[in-house]
C-alpha cells in the first residue's frame, strides 16, 4: 500500500524523533552505571531537540522508570492503523534496535478489536505485510487466552491484542489476566525458590504476588499474564488513546512497565504529547474523503418520506457509480446506512421507529431485495464476517442503532438516514464519520461520488448543524467541519443557509469568464483530453529498463548482534541467585522467495509477473556476490532498499515517458478550449468561515472575488496574500484550492499539482489590464523535499513550453498575455514577489 505524503511526512518525523531518542538514552544508560541517582530525563531531551512548540509531558512507567511516549493525531479515515505499524518499524529499527520482542496492542471496543485482529493476522493484509516486513516474516499475533513462550519472544515479534477494559477495573483480582495461570511458570522462579523469587522482585518491584513475608515460602510470584507482562517491558500502542486518561487506565497501563507509549488518537488530550498532527485538510487534499456532506432535514410528519427520499438518492448513486465502473474499472456499491430509535425484540410496536419497521417498509414498499438489506445490532448481525467492499456482495442497507459508531469502515457508505429521536442529538450524529471516508481513498472526479449525505427525520435544524460539527471535531476534522450543507426538502438553501455565493469584486468584473489557464493536454486521433496519469504515463512504462543495478551491488554485511537463547536456572551461590545453564547463539536469516518479494513490491509494480521477474533478477545477481546465507541474514534489507529504488525508478521512468511524449508533440501545454481550465465566474464559502482581513482589520481589496475565508489558508498563505494586498504593481490575485473545479497541472507523477495562488500583475500599457499571469505554489522549509523538487520540475517544463507557444494561436483570443509557474519557499517568498512586481 503506497503512503499518501502526510503519512510519509509523519513517518519522518517519528523516525527523527526516534534516532535523538536513543542518542539521548545511551547518554543516560552510561552515566547510570556510575551514578544510581543520576536524573536525566533523556525522553524530554530528544523532545526539545525537535523544537517543537507542543511542551513535552513526562511519564514514568511503573518501576519509575523515565517513559517515551508520543502522539500520533491522525483523524478518522487517515490511515492510523497503518501508520502504527509503520511506526513499530520504526521503534524496532531505530530505537529498540531488535527484530523481535513484545507488543501490547490496547484497543477500547470490542468492534476495533475485531477489526484489528482481523487485519494483523491477514498475511494478505498491508498492515501484516508491514509486520512481516519489519520482523523478517517471523510476526506472532496473539489474543489474551494464547499461550506463549520465552523462546517465542526471542525469535519473533510477539504481538497481543487486549481490551483496555480487561485490564481496567478497581478489581483486578477478579481478571483473569492478573490472575495466577498455568503456562507462564516458565517465565518466573520455581514456587519453593523463595530467593529467587525477592531477586526478581527486587529487579521488578510492582509485580503482584502472594505475600507472606513471615512464611517459610516468604513473597511468591502470581505465574499470571499481567506479570508476565510487567516482566516483559512491552512496546505498548494505544488505540483511541484520549480513552485511555482514567486514573484507573494510566495506572494500569503505566504498571505494564512499558519502555515506550505510541498513542493513536483523533482528538488526544492536553495530557498527550502530539508528535505527529494530520489535519481534515491533509486528509482532503489526499483525496481520501468524501466532502462536502450533504444534509438533507426533511419537514414531513412520517418517517418513510425520509427514507424514501435516502432511497432514491442511493439509487442515483448507484446509476452514476455503474457509467463510471464502466469507464474506469473501479466498482463502487453505494451503501445506506439508516439509524433507528429501536432495535429489540421486545420493543416492536411500541411507538418508537424499529429496524424491522424499516426493513418491511423496504421490502414491501421500495421492492428491495431482501438480500440487500442487513441488520446490525448486539442481538442481530447480518454483516458478521462479510466483506462489503467485495463486489459480488449484494447488500446496500444496514440498519443499526448504535452498533457501528466506532471502528467500523466500509467507504462505500455514501447515505445516512437519521431516523432517530430528535432529543437525542449526540447519539443520533454517531454515524456521520462512517460515511466520510472515500473509496479506494481516491477521488473519482465526479461529485456525486466524490461526496456524501445525510437524510434526518424531524430534527431541529439548527442544533443538528452543531452537533455534526462537534461529531467531525471529535473525529480529528474540526479543520474541516464548516464544509457541510444543508437543503431543504425542495433541495433549495434554506433560511440560514451555511453555503453563499462569492462574485468577483466589480473591478474585475470585465475579466469574468475570460481567464484561462494551461493544462497538459494529451492527443488522441484529432482531438485533444487533458492527460491521463494511468492512461497515458503510467501504462507506457517499460518496466525492462528499471536501473537496479545500485540494488544488485548493495554492500550485506554479518550480522554484529546475534539472537540468543539463553536458559535460566537457579544458582548455588546466594548472591548470585540465579546463573545462565545454557547459551545458544545462532543468527536466524529468511531463505530466500521471490514470491515473498513480489508481494512487497505490488504496491509499485502492480504487474505481479514482473515484480516477480525483477525480485528473481536482484536476487540472482546478488547470489553471485555473496553466499546464501550472508544474502538470507539481508533479507528483509534488500526487500526496504528494492520498494524504494523502485519507486524512485518508477518516477523517472514516468518522468522519460513524459517528457518522450512532449517531444512527439502527442503531450503538449497549452490553453484548449474543450480542456483548458477557465476560473469560474463565482465561488461558493461557508457563511460562518473567518473572512480574511488585513492586520488592521480592513477588508482586503485586491483579491479577485469579493470575499476570501480565512480557513482555508495555513500561516505562510496568509502571511503572502497580505503582502499581495500591499503590491502597487499587482492587479489581482486569486486563491487556488485542493479541490473540484480548481486549478491543477497533472505532471507525470500520479499527484495532481494545486498551486496555492494566480496572480496578475498591471500591464505596462494599461492599469486596468495585466500582462502576465503568475502560477505560485508556497512551501514551508520543512516541506522542501523530493516531491517539491518534483513540482519545480513540472513548472520548469511549463514554464519552456509556454515561452514556445502563443496562447492566441489556440483557438482563444487572449491577446499577448504571459503565463509563469514558479515555487516559492517559506524563507524567500518576499523577494520572490518582489522581484515579480519591482519597478
Amino acid at each position: 500500500m503506497e503512503l499518501k505524503d502526510f503519512q510519509k511526512y509523519s513517518l519522518r518525523q517519528v523516525n527523527i524523533y526516534l534516532d535523538k531518542l536513543l542518542e539521548k538514552k545511551a547518554k543516560f544508560d552510561e552515566q547510570i552505571l556510575i551514578d544510581k541517582d543520576f536524573e536525566f530525563d533523556f525522553p524530554k531531551k530528544a523532545w526539545e531537540e525537535l523544537g517543537l512548540e507542543e511542551e513535552y509531558k513526562p511519564k514514568k512507567n511503573g518501576l519509575g522508570e523515565y517513559l517515551p511516549n508520543f502522539c500520533l493525531k491522525v483523524p478518522t479515515g487517515g490511515g492510523k492503523t497503518l501508520l502504527a505499524v509503520k511506526t513499530v518499524d520504526s521503534i524496532l529499527t531505530y530505537y529498540t534496535q531488535s527484530k523481535t520482542g513484545f507488543i501490547l496492542w490496547i484497543v477500547p471496543s470490542n468492534q476495533i478489536y475485531r477489526q484489528t485482529l482481523e487485519g494483523l493476522k491477514d498475511r494478505e493484509h498491508p498492515y501484516r505485510q508491514s509486520l512481516d516486513i519489519a520482523s523478517g516474516d517471523r510476526t506472532m499475533i496473539i489474543e489474551k487466552s494464547d499461550y506463549f513462550t520465552p523462546q517465542d519472544i526471542q525469535e519473533n515479534l510477539v504481538i497481543m491484542l487486549l481490551m483496555l477494559p480487561s485490564a481496567n477495573r478497581q478489581t483486578r483480582e477478579t481478571l483473569k489476566i492478573f490472575q495466577d495461570s498455568g503456562g507462564y511458570e516458565v517465565f518466573f522462579p520455581d514456587e519453593d525458590s523463595p530467593a529467587e523469587n525477592n531477586a526478581l522482585l527486587e529487579k521488578i518491584g510492582n509485580l503482584d504476588c502472594y505475600s507472606d513475608e513471615t512464611g517459610f515460602f516468604g513473597n511468591q510470584i502470581k505465574t499470571s499474564l499481567g506479570n508476565t507482562i510487567k516482566l516483559l517491558k512491552p512496546i505498548i500502542i494505544v488505540d483511541e488513546g484520549h480513552k485511555s486518561y482514567s486514573i484507573n487506565a494510566q495506572t494500569t497501563i503505566m504498571n505494564f512497565n512499558p519502555k515506550i507509549i505510541v498513542e493513536l488518537s483523533a482528538t488526544p488530550t492536553e495530557l498527550s504529547n502530539k508528535l505527529v498532527n494530520v489535519t481534515g485538510l491533509d486528509l482532503l487534499k489526499e483525496e481520501m474523503i468524501k466532502l462536502d456532506l450533504h444534509i438533507n432535514n426533511k419537514a414531513s410528519t412520517d418517517w418513510r418520506h425520509t427514507m424514501l427520499e435516502s432511497v432514491s438518492k442511493r439509487n442515483e448513486l448507484e446509476e452514476i457509480a455503474i457509467d463510471y465502473a464502466a469507464n474506469s474499472g473501479m466498482k463502487i456499491r453505494p451503501i445506506c446506512l439508516v439509524q433507528v430509535e429501536r432495535t429489540g425484540g421486545d420493543q416492536i410496536g411500541q411507538g418508537y421507529i424499529h429496524a424491522e419497521d424499516v426493513k418491511n417498509y423496504l421490502l414491501n414498499e421500495c421492492n428491495i431485495p431482501t438480500d440487500h438489506i442487513a441488520i446490525k445490532t448486539s442481538e442481530t448481525d447480518d454483516i458478521e464476517g462479510i466483506d462489503l467492499m467485495d463486489p459480488d456482495c449484494p447488500i446496500r442497507y444496514v440498519i443499526t442503532k448504535q452498533a457501528l459508531q466506532e471502528g467500523w469502515d466500509c467507504p462505500f457508505a455514501y447515505v445516512l438516514t437519521i431516523l432517530s429521536n430528535s432529543q437525542a442529538e449526540r447519539s443520533m450524529t454517531q454515524l456521520v464519520g462512517r460515511i466520510l471516508r472515500q473509496p479506494y481513498a481516491k477521488k473519482t472526479g465526479i461529485s456525486d461520488l466524490d461526496e456524501s449525505y445525510v437524510y434526518c427525520y424531524r430534527q431541529q435544524s439548527g442544533r443538528l448543524i452543531d452537533e455534526i460539527r462537534e461529531r467531525l471535531k471529535e473525529d480529528g476534522m474540526g479543520d474541516i467541519a464548516n464544509r457541510i450543507s444543508e437543503t431543504s426538502d425542495t433541495g433549495g438553501q434554506i433560511p440560514n443557509a451555511r453555503e453563499i455565493p462569492i462574485k468577483y469584486r466589480e473591478k474585475y468584473k470585465k475579466f469574468q469568464g475570460k481567464i484561462f489557464l494551461p493544462r497538459f493536454v494529451y492527443q488522441e486521433e484529432n482531438n485533444w483530453r487533458e492527460v491521463s496519469y494511468e492512461m497515458d504515463i503510467f501504462r507506457r512504462i517499460d518496466w525492462s529498463k528499471v536501473d537496479l543495478s545500485e540494488i544488485e551491488n548493495l554492500t550485506l554485511e554479518k550480522r554484529k548482534q546475534k539472537d540468543q537463547i539463553l536458559d535460566i536456572t537457579a544458582s548455588n551461590d546466594k548472591e548470585e541467585v540465579i546463573k545462565i545453564s545454557n547459551k545458544k547463539d545462532f543468527i536466524a536469516g529468511l531463505s530466500i522467495d521471490p514470491l515473498f518479494v513480489t508481494r512487497h513490491m505490488l504496491s509499485v509494480v502492480p504487474n505481479p509477473w514482473i515484480a516477480h521477474e525483477i525480485a528473481e533478477g536482484v536476487f540472482n545477481k546478488l547470489s553471485t556476490r555473496y553466499d546464501k546465507v550472508m544474502v538470507e541474514d539481508n533479507f528483509v534489507y534488500i526487500i526496504e532498499e528494492l520498494v524504494k529504488k523502485l519507486e524512485l525508478e518508477r518516477d523517472r521512468l514516468a518522468e522519460d515517458v513524459f517528457r518522450e511524449l512532449v517531444i512527439e508533440k502527442r503531450i503538449q501545454f497549452f490553453i484548449q478550449e474543450d480542456s483548458a481550465h477557465r476560473i469560474p465566474s463565482r465561488i461558493t464559502i461557508k457563511d460562518n468561515s473567518t473572512r480574511l482581513t488585513k492586520e488592521n482589520r480592513e477588508p482586503i481589496q485586491l483579491s479577485l472575488f469579493e470575499q476570501v475565508p480565512a480557513d482555508d489558508m495555513n500561516g505562510l498563505e496568509q502571511k503572502v496574500a497580505l503582502y499581495l494586498e500591499e503590491q502597487e504593481k499587482l492587479l489581482w490575485w486569486y486563491r487556488n484550492l485542493v479541490k473540484k473545479n480548481f486549478y491543477y497541472v497533472q505532471g507525470w507523477k500520479k499527484n495532481r499539482i494545486y498551486p496555492d495562488f494566480i496572480l496578475a500583475d498591471k500591464s505596462k500599457d494599461n492599469e486596468q489590464d495585466y500582462d502576465t499571469l503568475y502560477i505560485i505554489e508556497t512551501k514551508g522549509l520543512h516541506l522542501k523535499n523530493e516531491d517539491t523538487k518534483y513540482k519545480e520540475s513540472v513548472f520548469e517544463l511549463c514554464n519552456e513550453l509556454g515561452k514556445k507557444t502563443s496562447w492566441n494561436e489556440l483557438g482563444i483570443d487572449l491577446g499577448e498575455k504571459n503565463i509563469e509557474f514558479q515555487v516559492i519557499y517559506e524563507n524567500e517568498w518576499r523577494r520572490k514577489l518582489n522581484s515579480i512586481f519591482e519597478e
